[in-house]
């Protein structure tokens, strides 16, 4: 709040709220519903685990089960009896889309207090329906009564399991009075779910789709032109508060802040004042009835919203996080691989079972990937629902056609393409993720002929250049042949090594392969390593560099996967699309119905990227500076617990995964040991272009470890490097000290080191220890403020770290 200085603090008296014990808090709820079952005071013992924790991560999910969702909890499973103390915890924090880290931290908790998973998924429960009520699973209703006919859904919609399990929970939500909220990927159904209760219950509704450019005053009131008059009228959730509808909110994430707010007074307090000057009240207000600006609250109607999940690859606002408080809050998740394959076959009934199984199989490998941050698209329901569709209408497509329809937008991320490509062709699934794949799918067939040459080979050499790049079949002449023999080319025997010049392959039989002489063979393959040892001192690297990289930069091959999906993700939120107005075509803008009365043609808006305007400046990058621990003890423990190698592995992960990103981030590493607190490795202007470059600044590293002096200057480098970057003209500056631990050996206070990382207020910094003799690193992360340090000792956490680092930063201005 600008206004709430230090002057104005001053005028106020305080009052400290102090947290609530156990006993207290459970000593409210019982006056409210009685005897609590055991589940209940489960969940009160969970909660107050957490909220008694140092960790950051256990302290932000404290929140999620505050004495207003405990006493939600407790009336609900004292009118349902509801049993399972994991499922309602894990429903209350919404576990499915925790980071990692934070799953893996409530996870051990609940381990800890014997909270386990009960593995059941009841196959039994039903939807009945008849004019009367309505049953779902065990819980019963009786059937809404409306002339608002119109309003109420009907749509199509097909039983399985599991949601059937998830509608009856909301039915009984909606019958405890409260208001919902239903999180999950795009294209699990949420809308799908909502119209199916409100279809069965008989409810009318009212729908409205929130978006960047929402306000609160197009949320409140809806402009039309009448007799060329502009008059504005209620909108959808004014007429559901009047008439008592239910309002289904959708893509609440999307919507600006202020306009979410607007939402959570309507809420919590029942009250909320229109941009006209009327107020929504609750029924029971003094002031109903006396004025006519007073809009009273029906005793009918509740609020659906719909939000995708937080954070990557939607980019909404965190709703939850913000609002989830006040809404009885239900995950919203894929149909298991049953209730799937069933869902499946309803709209396929044609479809052959295996092919269902084998789209299923792959989806759910998709899924887990991204569940591991290793793609960025969580693929749905939606779309195995989409690509069944398609083959049940046109059953003479191949399952290549229909699934290309899906992936088609994918074969522009070389990342993605191969990633995707690996798990289709795991499932025996074809589909053609380039153009030339695409062209060679629909025109050309293979043909199988076989016949003994009958020639001989004299031996391996490169062959002469076509300058015209004519295809060449046979022979032993030319150069990137095909199906030939002694020369560099491809199908064919005893050419020194693979050459392909672009055309179509012939390839020779493998017996005919089999039947090439020893010492042919062993020419060739000399002539190959010759030519493999040529190509390496090209890039000034020896094979045994070659080899040496590879054992830093395969083990995090995945890793370096997951970290450019998330810096990918940051740079589409960068560019964001605005709002372009003055269109002669798109979306009608309401501001411009008058010109359109009058006949004028440019009274539309549609979404586009922003061009900068002429004379704008450059659009800033945001700045990463990596300071490293290559002191004696790295060097001196490595054999103990691999913290040096572990540091590689590390910045290896970092140079590879920003490649390609110059443009918007820029990064540097520097360290510091015994000697120097500034030691640079990386400058941001040069960063290393290929893995020779990399591999060099390893062994510089690695030798300054092993040949400098004892001492420690981790204080003088975090504070160095914090306003050093702090100087920078940058859209967003992060320092990530990586870290052994190893302070108390040099008499450094937890105390110093917190106030070097916070010295500055435009710079974040967070310290990361990759080593640890004991418990130090646990210690010192547990001293420090919350959210500043992480314990790494397992390198396959540091990308969830610094995913974690970048949504809380970076995302702030991205």
């Amino acid at each position: 709040v600008p206004w709430l200085n230090p002057e104005i603090l001053t005028l106020f008296l305080y009052h400290e709220m102090r947290p609530m014990t156990i006993d207290e808090e459970t000593h409210i709820i019982q006056s409210m519903f009685g005897k609590l079952p055991r589940s209940v005071h489960k969940v009160l013992e969970i909660s107050h685990i957490l909220r008694r924790s140092t960790d950051a991560t256990l302290l932000s999910l404290a929140s999620s089960l505050s004495t207003r969702q405990l006493i939600r909890i407790a009336k609900r499973s004292v009118t349902y009896e509801e049993d399972d103390p994991y499922d309602i915890i894990q429903r209350a924090c919404l576990s499915k889309f925790l980071p990692q880290l934070a799953k893996q931290a409530l996870e051990t908790v609940l381990l800890r207090a014997g909270v386990v998973k009960r593995d059941k998924e009841d196959d039994s429960r039903k939807i009945m329906v008849n004019d009367r009520e309505v049953t779902i699973g065990n819980t019963t209703t009786p059937v809404f009564h409306t002339t608002a006919t119109s309003k109420v859904p009907d749509i199509l919609f097909y039983d399985v399991p599991q949601h059937v399990g998830l509608l009856e929970k909301m039915l009984q939500d909606f019958l405890l009075g409260e208001h919902l909220l239903l999180i999950g990927n795009q294209g699990v159904g949420k809308n799908k779910l909502t119209d199916k209760l409100l279809q069965l219950m008989n409810r009318p509704r009212e729908y409205i789709q929130l978006h960047r450019d929402t306000t609160v005053q197009s949320l409140t009131l809806q402009p039309s032109v009448q007799g060329g008059v502009v008059r504005y009228e209620d909108s959808p959730l004014v007429i559901a508060v009047k008439n008592g509808y239910v309002l289904v909110v959708d893509e609440a994430d999307k919507a600006p802040t202020n306009v979410t707010c607007i939402l959570k007074t309507l809420v919590e307090s029942g009250e909320m004042i229109l941009s006209d000057g009327r107020r929504i009240v609750p029924a029971n207000d003094p002031r109903v009835g006396n004025d006519p600006n007073i809009i009273p609250i029906h005793p009918e109607f509740r609020m659906i919203v719909l939000a995708n999940r937080p954070g990557f690859p939607f980019l909404g606002n965190d709703f939850f996080g913000a609002l989830g408080d006040l809404f009885s809050c239900h995950a919203v998740d894929n149909p298991s691989r049953i209730s799937e394959i069933q869902l499946l076959q309803k709209y396929g009934p044609d479809v052959p079972l295996d092919v269902i199984n084998k789209l299923v199989s792959a989806f759910g490998r998709l899924r887990s990937l991204a569940d591991q941050g290793l793609i960025a698209y969580p693929y749905s329901t939606r779309e195995l629902v989409n690509i069944v569709k398609h083959l049940q209408a046109y059953p003479e497509d191949s399952i290549s056609d229909a699934v290309g329809n899906v992936f088609d937008f994918d074969r522009y991320s070389k990342d993605a393409r191969d990633t995707l490509l690996e798990v289709l062709d795991e499932y025996k699934i074809p589909v053609a993720m380039t153009s030339e794949e695409r062209a060679i799918q629909r025109k050309r067939v293979q043909m199988t002929i076989e016949r003994d040459s009958g020639k001989g080979m004299s031996g391996p050499k490169h062959g002469k250049v076509d300058e015209k790049n004519e295809p060449h079949v046979g022979g032993n002449t030319w150069a990137g042949g095909t199906g030939g023999r002694d020369t560099a080319g491809l199908g064919g025997k005893g050419g020194p090594y693979r050459l392909d010049a672009g055309h179509d392959v012939h390839q020779i039989s493998d017996e005919e392969k089999a039947a090439v002489p020893e010492h042919i063979r062993k020419a060739a393959r000399e002539m190959g390593l010759k030519a493999f040892k040529q190509l390496l001192k090209e890039i000034e690297m020896s094979e045994y560099d070659h080899n040496l990289y590879q054992q830093y930069s395969f083990p995090v091959e995945k890793q370096v996967q997951a970290l450019r999906v998330i810096l990918n993700s940051l740079q589409a939120k960068s560019k964001e699309r605005q709002w372009h107005r003055h269109q002669t075509t798109g979306e009608l803008d309401d501001t411009k119905l008058i010109e359109g009365v009058t006949g004028e043609k440019n009274i539309y808006r549609r979404r586009a990227e922003k061009e900068p305007e002429i004379g704008s400046p450059q659009l800033k990058p945001k700045r990463l500076k990596l300071v490293v621990d290559v002191s004696g003890s790295m060097y001196r423990f490595n054999g103990y617990d691999g913290r040096l190698d572990r540091q590689l592995e590390a910045v290896v992960m970092v140079m590879e995964a920003f490649h390609g990103f110059e443009s918007r981030f820029q990064y540097d590493i520097v360290g510091h040991s015994g000697e120097a607190h500034c030691i640079p490795f990386v400058d941001k202007s040069h960063p290393p272009a290929d893995q020779k470059q990399r591999l060099n600044i390893l062994r510089i590293m690695h030798a300054h470890s092993q040949f400098c002096m004892s001492g420690d200057y981790t204080l003088e480098a975090t504070e160095y490097a914090v306003k050093k970057i702090a100087e920078e003209d940058c859209d967003e500056a992060i320092v990530i000290v990586l870290s052994d631990a190893n302070l108390s050996r040099y008499a450094i206070p937890p105390k110093e080191f917190s106030a070097m990382l916070t010295c500055d207020p435009r710079v974040e910094a967070y310290a990361i220890f990759i080593g640890s003799l004991g418990n130090q690193a646990e210690k010192l992360c547990n001293a420090l403020p919350a959210g500043k340090g992480y314990v790494c000792l397992d390198l396959k956490n540091l990308p969830h770290i610094l995913q974690t680092i970048f949504t809380s930063s970076m995302l702030k201005s991205a």
